[in-house]
């Protein structure tokens, strides 16, 4: 058991980490407490050495019903201090630190994911929903639009004619829509969802860390770069892994590859044992 928070639960097991929003009774609407529990926790899980893979979920039937609107909104409508602190914290976990979280995330959606659940959903490496799951931007039915980071989100991960219909109708979708369009990798009966997301965890663990962080950090810096940007930062940072990699995977990758003719790059990983 991971030190205790209010309203966020951590679970180490072999090398996964699982975070999970923890007020099953809101359906894990986002309070301010919740948001400063979650950057704590991220922010630990970050240089914690036994965890290879983080998997974000939910306690109970939900995922997270986005923000807390009687907490967050109403309860700090006059307090612009803690509405600030608690906008901050939001935007910090759910977007800047999960995003560029140093090892591989899972969002593993358990029930409802509405409004604000949309950014730490977009910002996890993978999805994966229960079939049974209930998607929604509801926003528009209550008298805003998808604030904070979600509008700017939903670029990144749904089609401009997805993203307008669900942003200006509001309406509701299950996880399979949501594999359908993408929004997430692909959804299971929920009896399976975390016997597939573990399956996926167990896959992420057998590569090489220090290159799987690189990957990612590649891939979501380069998309925002022009063609000449990209490869110059490709360059340098190819340098850089293969002087501070511990593994020498690259090294070790050919010589299993090309001298002792161990395994096939193409068919998966390099053997890391030692």
């Amino acid at each position: 058991m991971w030190k205790e928070y209010k309203t966020v639960r951590v679970e180490k097991e072999d090398g996964v980490s699982w975070c999970i929003l923890n007020r099953p009774e809101k359906r894990n609407a986002m309070n301010p407490q919740l948001h400063y529990d979650m950057l704590e926790a991220i922010t630990e899980l970050e240089v914690d050495k036994e965890t290879q893979v983080l998997i974000i979920t939910g306690a109970g039937p939900s995922w997270c019903a986005g923000q807390d609107l009687r907490e967050y909104f109403r309860g700090t409508d006059n307090n612009p201090l803690e509405r600030r602190k608690a906008s901050w914290a939001s935007q910090e976990w759910r977007w800047r630190r999960l995003f560029w979280f140093p090892k591989p995330t899972i969002a593993m959606v358990n029930g409802f994911c509405f409004g604000g659940a949309f950014t730490p959903l977009i910002a996890c490496d993978f999805a994966i929903a229960a079939e049974d799951a209930t998607f929604g931007l509801s926003e528009i039915n209550w008298g805003i639009f998808p604030g904070g980071l979600v509008s700017r989100v939903l670029a990144d991960a749904m089609c401009y004619r997805d993203a307008m219909w669900y942003i200006m109708t509001g309406d509701p979708f299950d996880g399979k829509r949501a594999a359908e369009i993408k929004l997430v990798n692909f959804a299971v009966p929920k009896d399976q969802l975390r016997a597939k997301t573990l399956e996926l965890a167990d896959k992420l663990k057998k590569k090489n860390p220090a290159v799987l962080r690189a990957a990612k950090e590649v891939y979501k810096y380069c998309r925002t770069m022009d063609y000449g940007q990209a490869e110059e930062y490709m360059s340098a940072k190819g340098t850089a892994l293969r002087l501070t990699d511990p593994e020498k995977g690259r090294e070790t990758g050919m010589e299993q590859f090309l001298d002792k003719k161990t395994y096939r790059p193409g068919l998966g990983e390099y053997n890391r044992a030692k």
